[in-house]
């Protein structure tokens, strides 16, 4: 009876480590697609869009504005719950990276947070249609300025997600 104990408590164990391990993977792969796409948005488009006069920016970004945000929020939300999916896995497995996968996990969460901080209100002024082309240049100063900020939160993110890997391979109880 002692030994069918120890072989379910070693399967769940096993069971517990594979689901660790590929959770934090997914999570690996997701923080640094999303923060590879955000580093792709302010050094691509936001140059770009300083280019364009007031008018031709407004026109492109109504034009765009919801793939923008079809993209980029997907991203950014399935990321956070892919971290946080790993932190409870690491959790229940009593995992030695789990201090690396919760401080994954705050960053990622702060990426969210950036939006309703500061994203929401500014794409909706950028959405709301045209401003004086020195009130717009303003705004996209301001608005990598903080992209910068989203791009350092989901690096340290992905940073602690990959940290937490290797643990991710033995719990403590092994």
């Amino acid at each position: 009876m002692e030994n069918q104990n120890l072989q379910g408590k070693s399967m769940k164990n096993r069971i517990l480590n594979q689901s660790c391990r590929w959770m934090t993977l997914a999570a690996i792969l997701a923080l640094g697609i999303s923060a590879g796409a955000s580093l792709a948005e302010v050094t691509l488009l936001v140059p770009f869009w300083k280019t364009l006069n007031a008018n031709d920016f407004f026109s492109w970004y109504q034009d765009n504005q919801e793939r923008l945000v079809a993209f980029y929020s997907p991203l950014q939300i399935w990321s956070a719950v892919l971290a946080l999916l790993a932190l409870v896995i690491h959790g229940l497995a009593r995992n030695r990276g789990k201090w690396m996968m919760l401080i994954s996990t705050l960053f990622a969460l702060g990426v969210l947070a950036t939006f309703f901080m500061f994203f929401k209100e500014a794409n909706g002024a950028l959405a709301a249609g045209p401003m004086p082309e020195s009130q717009l240049a303003v705004a996209l100063e301001v608005w990598g300025n903080w992209q910068w900020i989203r791009i350092a939160l989901g690096s340290l993110a992905f940073a602690f997600a990959v940290l937490a890997f290797p643990a991710a391979r033995l719990s403590s109880s092994e």
